[in-house]
């Protein structure tokens, strides 16, 4: 029988992202809201996303044979899916998607708001 935290993980690990790796996105909620940037890394099991220039922390690093001097290293940590919203290339202005099935089986997203392709990067 699973726990309740595996039966959770797995319906996680289903989920399917309506962004990809080089989108830009804008940030809707949080402190570092109305910030964008491209995507640099997904994780769908967990829900985050990796935004460039968003989330900022200091880490401090020891040395290693990769960084002899060690010091603070600066990097950007994810942030929830939920809080990040794609950005129409067309107006620049961040719109929900749908995506549309074409006669050949190929799938296309659509912005909302303006009814525009967006392009996959």
């Amino acid at each position: 029988m699973a726990t309740k935290k595996q039966a959770k993980q797995a319906r996680r690990a289903k989920r399917k992202t309506h962004i990809v790796r080089g989108d830009r996105v804008r940030v809707i909620r949080g402190n570092y809201r109305d910030m964008e940037g491209s995507v640099l890394r997904i994780d769908p099991a967990k829900g985050r996303v990796v935004v460039e220039g968003v989330n900022m922390r200091k880490r401090h690093q020891r040395p290693t044979q990769n960084n002899p001097d060690g010091g603070i290293v600066t990097m950007e940590l994810p942030v929830d899916i939920s809080n990040v919203m794609l950005i129409d290339p067309a107006s620049g202005e961040p719109s929900r998607i749908r995506l549309q099935v074409e006669k050949d089986g190929t799938k296309e997203r659509i912005a909302v708001k303006s009814g525009n392709p967006i392009p996959r990067p």
